[in-house]
């Protein structure tokens, strides 16, 4: 349990030392994030849409051939 207790005591003192941005750069460094994020999460869906509707003509058109 001590060894635990040194590990967050540690924790704390290197959050200290951190040299954290200023709000006037640390508020659009959070917007370009959550965008990217955002652009990333929509490109994503529409693809696994689409590879969807891929799937089932391929699976459907291969049906077909095999009769």
């Amino acid at each position: 349990m001590k060894k635990i207790g040194n590990y967050f005591k540690g924790v704390v003192r290197e959050g200290k030392r951190v040299r954290w941005p200023k709000k006037d750069v640390f508020f659009p460094a959070v917007a370009v994030v959550i965008c990217i994020a955002l652009f990333a999460a929509i490109f994503l869906v529409l693809e696994d849409y689409a590879s969807g509707i891929l799937v089932a003509q391929l699976r459907d058109a291969f049906e077909s051939i095999r009769g």
